[in-house]
């Protein structure tokens, strides 16, 4: 009896898609994310660090958050593409981690694979990643426009930081996840309005 193939197409059902960029600088450091549910939505974050990061720090940092909001949301099938051959490298076993900074990243990482059904890591040319690229940038800016629709959060210490490590599972106390976890899953807006029209226009026509 011959058995049958494995149709490669049921492992692609409900696939969500992250592009993931980091961004550093002289006077900043950032990350930017694109989440796009399997039906097509688009959703689009950047992140700010209030302490210093290096270029490889802020693509590790940029993966992580992408990740935990992919956790926070119930996502099982997730493939997350980065420009940084060493992060995805480092992520796929294919590079021995060396630096002290990079084995914790790697650690933490790798502690949060166990939360997703598929979890794919790949490595996309700089052209493939525009947008991530353009959000790390704005979350790195100097001045930020006070129209600004994308909304840039804030990150105030790196996610290996023992006195800061952030529980993917069950999170004790608000952090910068919390006002877009609250109104994709619970529908409460924050209490400030030009806020809550910005978080609202962010995540308008998103499903999960």
């Amino acid at each position: 009896m011959e058995c049958m193939k494995e149709n490669p197409s049921e492992n692609e059902k409900g696939m969500w898609k992250l592009s993931v960029d980091g961004s550093s600088c002289l006077t900043s450091s950032g990350a930017g994310l694109v989440l796009t549910s399997p039906d097509g939505w688009t959703l689009e974050y950047a992140l700010r660090f209030n302490f210093k990061a290096t270029n490889n720090e802020a693509e590790w940092e940029a993966l992580i958050a992408g990740l935990t909001i992919t956790k926070h949301l119930e996502v099982q099938k997730i493939e997350a593409s980065s420009d940084s051959q060493l992060v995805v490298g480092l992520a796929n076993g294919e590079y021995e981690a060396r630096e002290d900074l990079m084995i914790k990243y790697l650690s933490h990482f790798q502690g949060m694979k166990s939360a997703f059904e598929i979890l794919r890591i790949v490595k996309v040319p700089r052209a493939e990643n525009v947008r991530a690229d353009q959000l790390s940038k704005l979350a790195t800016a100097e001045k930020l426009e006070k129209n600004q629709t994308v909304l840039v959060d804030y990150l105030d210490r790196p996610t290996i930081s023992e006195a800061d490590v952030m529980d993917i599972y069950v999170p004790q106390e608000p952090n910068w996840m919390t006002p877009f976890i609250n109104w994709l899953r619970n529908g409460i807006l924050p209490e400030d309005l030009v806020e809550a029209r910005k978080l609202v226009y962010r995540a308008n026509r998103f499903q999960f």
